[in-house]
């Protein structure tokens, strides 16, 4: 069974999101919003196939990252949540909540085995 397929999105702690996001912009070109920044690619076997990762500062006050005591979290790309989490479960890997959907995708989230927090996300079919 295809696990991770890639990644999905870069997470991290910063003083201040909004001046982060705003430096990046105007240093680096980066295109941001409120979440950060979107960069859309082709998968290379298929150019008709679209994909995305997805950075994203987040105030240092935010218990998002929790329990995970890190300042930053990856989300990976993966196929078929549900059969992966059951496996996961099977394996003895610590589950932090309920698959969630969205228009976007799936997503439910891990804690690795030294507790930094892990966001899983199989996109929808937009992706």
């Amino acid at each position: 069974m295809k696990k991770v397929t890639g990644i999905g999105g870069i997470f991290f702690k910063c003083k201040d999101a909004s001046k982060v996001r705003e430096w990046y912009k105007t240093h680096l070109g980066l295109e941001t919003n409120e979440y950060g920044a979107n960069f859309e690619w082709r998968e290379s076997d298929d150019s008709t196939k679209k994909g995305s990762t997805q950075w994203s500062p987040f105030a240092e006050t935010s218990k998002y990252f929790e329990p995970s005591t890190k300042d930053f979290m990856i989300n990976y790309r993966v196929e078929n949540l549900e059969a992966l989490v059951a496996q996961l479960k099977n394996e003895g890997v610590t589950i932090l909540d309920n698959i969630e959907t969205f228009e976007y995708g799936k997503f439910v989230h891990i804690v690795d085995l030294e507790g930094n927090k892990i966001e899983l996300w199989e996109p929808g079919d937009s992706e």
